[in-house]
């Protein structure tokens, strides 16, 4: 028989972008700017989300430390009993100098094309690099994972550059072909991390996947 690898179980993680915001509406970039909060649409999304999760054997809750992420992580801790655990290893990449500014504006430089293109050499001005933030991300949730068991599932709220970034790491996928994952406010990527491998479950997917049962 042909030598088959073996797949340390460990816990399944969702890694769930914060719901929408006036930022995210209107095509603006927020980075780490303080006090951008959910919109109406956002905290109906997050309300579906719940809904959705409910009944699912959730047993713990991290997030972000911006506040979007927090509004987003908080009514779900909630509703299973639990507190949100703040890892600032999950939150928004730092964008420097572009927080704030338009994505029509930011299209127009020269660097945009690095941004797409070859994000690997990219550094935001007066910011981190792409690859400074996925490893930063990515040695986060390997932290959260080694604190649970074997099928246990929990959920980390982050932000979509982030969690792009760390699928394409777990996949084993080029950081210069991280962009050509998508990942919506308010979607669940569902991983299985494993000590020498893991498992992409979800992408960008809303609410109908089969969570382990408790």
């Amino acid at each position: 028989m042909p030598f088959q690898p073996t797949l340390t179980i460990m816990p399944f993680i969702l890694l769930i972008r914060h719901a929408e915001n006036d930022y995210v509406k209107n095509c603006r970039l927020a980075g780490r700017l303080p006090d951008v909060h959910l919109n109406e649409n956002g905290r109906l999304q997050v309300q579906t989300l719940v809904e959705k999760l409910t009944g699912a054997p959730l047993k713990a809750v991290y997030s972000s430390p911006l506040e979007r992420a927090l509004e987003t992580a908080q009514p779900l801790a909630s509703a299973f009993g639990l507190e949100v655990e703040v890892r600032p290893g999950l939150i928004e990449l730092d964008v420097g100098e572009w927080q704030g500014k338009s994505w029509k504006g930011l299209r127009r430089l020269k660097i945009w094309k690095t941004v797409q293109a070859t994000p690997s050499r990219m550094r935001f001005p007066g910011g981190e690099s792409f690859s400074e933030a996925q490893f930063r991300v990515c040695q986060e949730i390997d932290q959260i994972a080694s604190r649970h068991e074997a099928q246990e599932l929990v959920a980390c709220v982050s932000h979509g550059d982030p969690i792009k970034l760390a699928v394409a790491h777990f996949i084993g996928l080029p950081l210069d072909s991280f962009q050509r994952l998508v990942v919506d406010p308010a979607s669940i990527t569902t991983l299985q991390i494993g000590e020498t491998s893991s498992r992409l479950l979800s992408l960008n997917y809303e609410f109908s996947f089969n969570y382990p049962k408790s």
